[in-house]
């Protein structure tokens, strides 16, 4: 914010000649920003003083005086948006619906009018824009202040556009594929842009990947708990089998035991009365 106020002393803004002003309008534009320039000064002395008054320990007229100031620099933003949509409109009258002049703009003004024109081009589904910006010849120093701005602003969104250095216009394909051809001034934010799209196809592929290991991880992990369960099962089967063998075999033995022992205890309960007849009988000897 403070640059923008320190440019309204030193406007860095291309000429409004050579636009689509007339003499007429030029005057106009110029007083306009004339007026702005006085506030500024005022603003600025005003600031000043209540430095000065702040330091002397007078709190109440270093106030005063910021108050003045403030109100000197409201009235300086007011002159200059005047002098900007004054400009504006009057180079812009006539201009064909695809274009858009932005001469005898401040840099901070021609870059919002810039977005928000870019923003409604898009959405009305246009494929090109025309952005004349002067060629610098009638700004101080000759060197044009609005054209790297607004090349900036192109190449920071990604678009392609052909500058034409000898007509101070630049060409603008909002719409892939366009076909701007390589003019004079080179051909701008095509290499940002196959970069960006590059790097974009590697993330995208790194995502990828990341995304196809994160699927297989939870497949794997089941796979190997199953693959433990099956081993698990086969380790657990013989020994269950032996058990089923052993049990049965027990059963088996006694099965075999039962009938052994029901003889035993009829021999001993026959072998009394056996005895005893053998002793009617018979004679012991």
């Amino acid at each position: 914010m403070a640059s923008f106020l320190m440019n309204q002393i030193n406007p860095q803004a291309d000429s409004p000649h050579h636009g689509g002003a007339t003499e007429a309008d030029e005057v106009e534009y110029d007083r306009l920003r004339g007026l702005a320039r006085e506030e500024a000064q005022k603003r600025g002395r005003c600031f000043d003083r209540s430095r000065v008054a702040y330091e002397a320990g007078d709190g109440a007229a270093a106030h005063e005086l910021s108050e003045e100031g403030k109100r000197h620099g409201a009235q300086m933003e007011a002159y200059n948006a005047q002098a900007r949509d004054f400009i504006f409109r009057a180079n812009n009258a006539h201009q064909p619906e695809d274009t858009i002049d932005l001469h005898g703009l401040y840099v901070e003004e021609a870059e919002e009018i810039l977005e928000t024109r870019l923003r409604t081009a898009r959405q009305r589904g246009d494929d090109h824009i025309n952005v004349i910006v002067g060629k610098g010849n009638h700004s101080a120093g000759g060197i044009a202040k609005i054209k790297p701005a607004v090349e900036k602003i192109l190449r920071a969104q990604g678009l392609q556009f052909n500058s034409e250095q000898n007509a101070g216009k630049i060409i603008v394909q909002l719409r892939e594929g366009g076909g701007a051809g390589q003019g004079s001034g080179g051909y701008g934010g095509h290499q940002e842009q196959q970069q960006q799209q590059q790097q974009n196809y590697q993330q995208g592929g790194r995502y990828q990947k990341h995304h196809q290991q994160q699927q297989q991880q939870p497949q794997q992990h089941h796979q190997q708990q199953q693959h433990q369960q099956q081993q698990h099962q086969q380790q657990q089967y013989p020994q269950n089998q032996y058990q089923q063998q052993q049990g049965q075999g027990q059963g088996q033995g006694q099965g075999q035991q039962q009938p052994a022992n029901e003889l035993e205890e009829l021999a001993k309960k026959a072998a009394p009365i056996f005895i005893k007849k053998l002793q009617g009988c018979c004679i012991i000897m």
